[in-house]
């Protein structure tokens, strides 16, 4: 006994005993490994549940919440703006096929077409009437193009083959495939019949393959100045085409526009104040401001979760000898803050876009709106994560991402299918069918198909000119139809039917992969007190402080 105190005393004070040593290493190790567990656990927890833990508000919440209002007012004040200019374009394309259309009448079903030589001549001759008629017979605010003091002409160009005779008669032709290029000018004051300010001008019919029109006409968009605004100035570079490459004896005529928006030179504007749209560009730069916290947020969130990634694998490697599988990995890289941190970027530069419109610096309406259009979206479907906090919209989301790999494999397989058939269809039924004439058109028609829509009129429309191609679209409609709609739409509800299965199977408690297994020892509540140590405190520091209360509960005990 008194040798055996004697050794207690010397471990007194010469340091704790050998076995000390190894017990002290083996107790760090565990207490490291419960730190990254309770780390890991923080990390996948909700915002209320991490408010619970360390009592840490729910910022990126918050801020989501508020981005998403805003953004949607801006969405819809320059959707508002847009539309006028959109309204604006069509109207003016419209009120242009009725000032130099001859005999032009709304909503007509067939092409608008010519079939004899006079009735070109004198088409032509009433748009060059109707050019230089303009200031009498229009209802807007349209004038002549000015190049310094001389207004812009109106060009007509004929485009034939340089030299060819046809003889359809004796089944002979001889002709140059190369195009060449004639054009008159005509200036908006002067006016004649296109013969007799051009008798040496001949259209040449059995060799020409067009003849375009096109002159340029300016006008301002005043609606805008009701909504506070200010105007826009339109350039209008109509172009008039008569068609002639079939060679048919139909000649398709055409009516385009090109509409350039540029910044009004001088304006004034009185009974109104230009104060709304500075209130507009300050709004618009608190939108970028708020996007780029929230930016900052996001990304440093991934940043985290990357650097947790890099920990546990790093355990795993090193205390279980085994890898980290991709599935686990991906777990730490959250999906939705990089789709906020992809919307954020697409809606500062479309709000910067929308300042510089409003400032009237640039006019590109359409890359704004992708932008904004684009970014609007992926906000509103990143509200999905959040309602995911709910366990019974949860379900939706995780049969969604589960479910998206094998998807993606199902549709590259179905696509393979589906091309083989527009391609089929488009060289086969192209010439007998309106709906199959372009790729485009095909696997529209095919995509209506699969959703059981226009499903009569497709076999209807079939012309029967061809026995033999009848009756092959009768085979190649009937394959498809059957092919996808009894088959390959089953076979992806079955897909998704079997993922929800999978999930609902994980939400029963059984932990299913590595990474759940190894949170599942973690036992520790949000509301436990111990992730406010790991707040205020390092790990290392952490593990000394639990150790040293193990140490006082075993001596406390003792005594």
């Amino acid at each position: 006994m008194e040798e055996s105190s004697d050794l207690y005393d010397v471990y007194e004070t010469n340091g704790s005993p050998p076995w000390a040593d190894d017990q002290h290493q083996c107790l760090e190790e565990l207490d490291t490994v419960e730190c990254l567990r309770r780390k890991i656990k923080y990390f996948f927890m909700n915002p209320c549940e991490k408010y619970h833990a360390r009592g840490r508000k729910p910022w990126k919440l918050i801020l989501q919440i508020i981005k998403i209002a805003i953004i949607t007012i801006q969405l819809v004040s320059f959707g508002l703006s847009n539309q006028m200019v959109v309204t604006f374009k069509e109207e003016n394309l419209m009120t242009f096929k009725h000032l130099f259309l001859k005999d032009y009448v709304d909503g007509g079903m067939g092409t608008y077409a010519v079939y004899r030589q006079a009735d070109v001549y004198d088409h032509i001759d009433y748009i060059i009437e109707q050019y230089g008629h303009l200031h009498n017979i229009t209802v807007g605010n349209h004038e002549y193009e000015k190049t310094g003091t001389f207004y812009t002409p109106l060009t007509v160009c004929q485009e034939f083959y340089r030299n060819g005779t046809i003889y359809p008669g004796n089944e002979t032709f001889e002709i140059d495939a190369e195009v060449e290029t004639e054009c008159r000018k005509v200036y908006p004051m002067y006016h004649p019949s296109l013969q007799r300010a051009f008798p040496d001008f001949e259209l040449h019919f059995k060799r020409m393959v067009s003849v375009k029109i096109t002159f340029v006409l300016k006008a301002i968009n005043l609606q805008t100045v009701r909504h506070r605004e200010l105007p826009d100035c339109y350039d209008f570079t109509v172009i008039i085409i008569f068609n002639n490459q079939a060679h048919s004896g139909r000649i398709k005529v055409d009516l385009e526009n090109d509409v350039d928006i540029n910044e009004c030179r001088d304006w004034k504007v009185t009974g109104a104040s230009a104060r709304n749209i500075y209130l507009t560009v300050l709004f618009d730069c608190l939108i970028i401001i708020t996007c780029i916290i929230s930016f900052t947020l996001c990304t440093r969130s991934v940043i985290n979760g990357i650097q947790l990634q890099s920990e546990y694998t790093l355990y795993c490697k090193e205390h279980c000898g085994k890898e980290v599988p991709w599935s686990d990995k991906s777990e730490f890289v959250n999906g939705w803050y990089i789709l906020i941190i992809v919307s954020d970027t697409l809606t500062i530069i479309g709000s910067i876009l929308k300042i510089e419109i409003q400032t009237k610096v640039v006019t590109s309406y359409d890359v704004c709106s992708i932008f904004l259009g684009t970014g609007t979206m992926f906000v509103w479907i990143g509200v999905i994560r959040y309602m995911g906090y709910f366990r019974k919209y949860n379900i939706l989301i995780l049969t969604l991402r589960a479910a998206f790999p094998n998807v993606i494999r199902f549709i590259c397989c179905a696509g393979i299918i589906y091309l083989s058939y527009c391609f089929c269809g488009w060289i086969v039924l192209g010439p007998y069918h309106e709906k199959f004439r372009t790729l485009n058109t095909v696997s529209e028609c095919l995509f209506s198909l699969i959703n059981g829509d226009d499903m009569f009129p497709t076999f209807k429309n079939m012309k029967q000119k061809s026995s033999l191609v009848w009756i092959f679209s009768r085979v190649y409609l009937y394959t498809f139809v059957s092919l996808f709609i009894y088959m390959i739409l089953s076979l992806f509800i079955t897909l998704i039917t079997d993922t929800y299965d999978t999930i609902k199977q994980q939400q029963s408690g059984t932990p299913t992969s590595e990474l759940q297994k190894f949170l599942s020892v973690c036992k520790d509540l949000p509301n436990s007190g111990v992730y406010r140590l790991d707040k205020k405190n390092s790990c290392f520091l952490d593990c000394c402080i639990t150790r040293f209360r193990k140490h006082q509960e075993r001596l406390s005990s003792e005594a």
